[in-house]
């Protein structure tokens, strides 16, 4: 009872190739988390006829990451044994390295990272500070001799049951705070796979979503260093606060969506696209 988490916002030019490579792996649900679409997305995966497939259906876009706490939320829901992470957009040959990450979860490991920067090419400035926070925080959680620089943020990775139980909603909608949280509460986390970020396919962003990227990766970081440390979360580095898209996520719709899921009440029930049910969202 694995499930696959697909965030994707206007991924009409990838979507397809990814749900090709998911469709073929052992997996019972393929939970397909659409917000803000406003291109074909919803249609094309609308096209495919497999039962596994539900949708759940956002008209406003969500901002960055909190399409895959939705979708984590909804895992544990439908009681899913574990989870899967993969973007929309990641439309490389990768089956092997997601197999890898299932069996991984399949044999005991709560967090199954993949590492993608498994040599070390030609960085640039940006890249580099935004390495640095993340071996800070996985070295203040005595983590980096078994991750190095691997982290939920970058790459497909996967969760067991136990992890969908433990992990507060936020810890997986600021990906790093999923590593604070499974440090603290004592699951296992492992590398179990690598790819080169250029194997995963994901097409080249501007250079100001680049800079507001790392920003916000900067910032999660920050927030798990702070924690890590008994101190109140913060994105501040020096004067500056380390935003990005941070306030661009809906935590309040996360929230709703958290609390629906006790009552499967009108909310839930307006975002929730099932196999064989309508093909047309609210």
């Amino acid at each position: 009872m694995f499930a696959v988490i697909i965030p994707a916002k206007n991924e009409e030019k990838s979507i397809l190739a990814t749900l090709t490579t998911i469709l073929r792996l052992p997996v019972s649900y393929i939970i397909l988390v659409l917000n803000g679409c406003t291109d074909q997305t919803f249609q094309l995966a609308c096209s495919i006829p497999d039962t596994r497939i539900h949708i759940l259906y956002f008209s406003d876009p969500l901002g960055i990451d909190i399409p895959r706490a939705i979708g984590a939320l909804y895992a544990r829901h439908i009681g899913a044994t574990g989870a899967l992470f993969v973007d929309g957009d990641m439309s490389g040959d990768i089956y092997q390295n997601l197999l890898t990450l299932i069996t991984s979860v399949e044999s005991g490991v709560d967090i199954a990272l993949t590492n993608c920067y498994p040599y070390i090419p030609h960085r640039y400035k940006l890249a580099k500070f935004v390495l640095k926070f993340r071996s800070q925080l996985n070295r203040e959680l005595d983590l980096f001799k078994s991750l190095g620089l691997a982290t939920p943020t970058h790459g497909p990775h996967a969760v067991s049951q136990r992890a969908l139980q433990v992990l507060p909603a936020e810890a997986i909608a600021i990906p790093p705070l999923t590593l604070y949280w499974a440090k603290k509460s004592g699951l296992i986390i492992k590398v179990a796979t690598s790819i080169p970020h250029e194997s995963l396919r994901s097409p080249r962003k501007h250079r100001r979503h680049a800079r507001l990227i790392a920003e916000t990766i900067m910032g999660d970081c920050s927030m798990g260093l702070s924690l890590s440390r008994d101190e109140p979360p913060t994105r501040a580095l020096g004067k500056h606060k380390l935003m990005g898209y941070h306030l661009e996520r809906r935590f309040d719709l996360l929230n709703d969506w958290e609390q629906s899921l006790k009552s499967q009440d009108m909310f839930y029930e307006q975002h929730v696209i099932l196999p064989g049910s309508s093909s047309s969202p609210d």
